[in-house]
């Protein structure tokens, strides 16, 4: 008599891989979560810890602290890797700056130009001319200053409109570079009637000054006045000119600053290509060996089944995309997708690599268009060896008519092919309150339909595995503290009905 062994664990019904998403604070500190992976599960995938926001760090450093700790705690599982490019998870305040769509202000040249410094007189400022008992100081009446305590008052007593040199208040020189420009600003305002106020530049170690044309300054109220030049001098000072109409002027707020000019489309597009190589090959070689395989290119179709832009795509909290969470494909277009894969091959030739995305069960139009997308890829050289559909489930939708459809179209690639990210969600605002016995036979009916409709439509060679997308409820992205219930343990590592339907499913009853 021959007895067999009971396969009473995940990892021991399944001939192919069956593994969990993990996060690292609960998986580091919580022996129940740690165990029930290690007892239960082939590998894990690291929900959060190798995705580009969680490593690139605002100056660009890539910082793998976390990422280490959590590799060296599983152990000898293995790590399916998750993900080398997704335009939700990135850390867009680096790629902006570095790739210039996020200009930097540039340094402010001019010193005390608030007037804020100086005491009785105003440090960094001096008069050039002041003819016909013409006085200039500072101010700290209220009425008189824009923002701040203290502001410049000019008593012009000229009123000589081709004259407006004869009252002259100018700053220190700064350094300029020939041939670069420069936005000078201030605000003013007059103390009745409407005055007279135009710039001058003047120069040391070359180059001839310049004047702006005579701007209009009206009482009452404070105007902006702004002025670019091009530098023509090493050194450049700002000189005031207020000659032309007697009046009282107060002035605030004086800024000279280099003009960043924004890069060209290409530009940015090569910077960003630069940024992902950079990411990409670091983090695939740091890895090489522990993680045979990789999710590589995220969710590239839009809803609507169009390969994904800003603009066919919001965000998850319907907020636009533009720019914040798309810029490899608004800038790179489909070479976003195809320098992804190369860069991911070139770095680890022997990995597996995976292209995965959500509601292919759903939508036979968006499973048509990513396996197109993968053809176009494949046909241009990438090396993708497997499709992950993330499946997504929820009582309230549920179509299994399009899962066994969904698996059939992927089974038909001849790639391997993966259900990346597996939950189900049946509670969904359920008035009664909470998860419920009918609710749990529901979830366990559903589990298993996928997991049968995997085994029943993809061939053995092409089934590179399932993983469950988390552990127990309470560490699930979709538990929305307490309102949903959508693993297979609950939250004090008890199995649910559902775990024992996917058990059934892999051993095939």
């Amino acid at each position: 008599m021959i007895f067999h062994q009971r396969k009473h664990t995940l990892r021991d019904a399944a001939d192919f891989p069956i593994g969990a998403a993990v996060s690292g604070t609960p998986f580091l500190n919580d022996a129940g979560y740690s165990g029930v992976v290690k007892r239960d599960f082939d590998g894990v995938t690291f929900e959060w810890l190798m995705k580009h926001g969680a490593i690139v760090e605002d100056n660009g450093t890539l910082n793998f602290a976390n990422t280490d700790a959590l590799v060296n705690a599983v152990g000898s599982q293995e790590i399916f890797g998750h993900t080398l490019a997704w335009h939700e998870n990135v850390n867009s305040v680096y790629l902006k700056n570095f790739a210039g769509i996020t200009i930097p202000d540039a340094a402010e040249m001019l010193l005390n130009g608030n007037f804020e410094a100086g005491g009785g007189a105003l440090t960094n400022w001096n008069p050039f001319n002041l003819q016909n008992s013409s006085t200039w100081g500072p101010t700290t009446t209220a009425s008189e200053v824009h923002t701040g305590t203290r502001a410049m008052r000019v008593q012009a007593n000229v009123g000589d409109p081709t004259g407006q040199w004869k009252v002259q208040i100018a700053s220190d020189l700064v350094d300029t570079e020939v041939g670069k420009q420069y936005r000078i600003s201030y605000y003013a305002k007059a103390a009745s009637g409407t005055g007279s106020i135009r710039l001058s530049t003047a120069t040391a170690g070359g180059g001839s000054a310049q004047y702006q044309g005579d701007q209009a300054i009206p009482s009452g109220t404070w105007t902006q006045i702004i002025w670019t030049i091009t530098a023509n001098s090493p050194q450049t000072r700002v000189v005031i000119d207020m000659g032309a109409q007697v009046n009282t002027y107060f002035l605030d707020e004086f800024s000279m600053k280099e003009v960043v000019t924004a890069p060209s489309g290409p530009a940015i597009a090569a910077k960003l290509e630069e940024a992902l190589e950079d990411f990409i090959t670091t983090t695939v070689s740091r890895y090489k060996g522990k993680v045979r395989a990789w999710d590589v290119l995220n969710e590239p179709m839009s809803p609507g089944g169009d390969y994904r832009t800003s603009q066919n795509s919001t965000d998850i909290s319907g907020i636009a995309t533009r720019e914040n969470f798309l810029m490899w494909s608004d800038y790179m277009g489909r070479d976003y997708a195809l320098k992804a894969f190369q860069f991911a091959a070139a770095a680890d030739p022997t990995a597996d690599l995976y292209i995965n995305d959500f509601g292919l069960e759903s939508s036979a139009a968006k499973t048509d268009s990513l396996i197109a997308l993968v053809t176009e890829l494949k046909a241009k050289g990438a090396k993708i060896d497997g499709i992950g559909t993330q499946m997504h489930l929820a009582r309230s939708n549920i179509n299994y008519g399009g899962i066994d459809r969904m698996m059939q179209k992927l089974a038909a690639t001849g790639l391997k092919v993966r259900i990346s990210e597996l939950d189900v969600r049946v509670v969904q605002s359920n008035a009664s309150g909470g998860m419920t016995p009918e609710f749990a036979g529901y979830q366990a009916a559903i589990y298993k339909y996928a997991i049968e409709s995997y085994m029943k439509h993809v061939p053995v060679a092409q089934r590179a595995g399932i993983t469950i997308w988390g552990v127990n409820d309470a560490n699930s992205w979709l538990y929305n503290g307490g309102a949903e219930f959508p693993l297979l343990y609950d939250n004090s590592y008890n199995k649910k009905p559902a775990y024992a339907a996917v058990l059934q499913a892999l051993q095939g009853k």
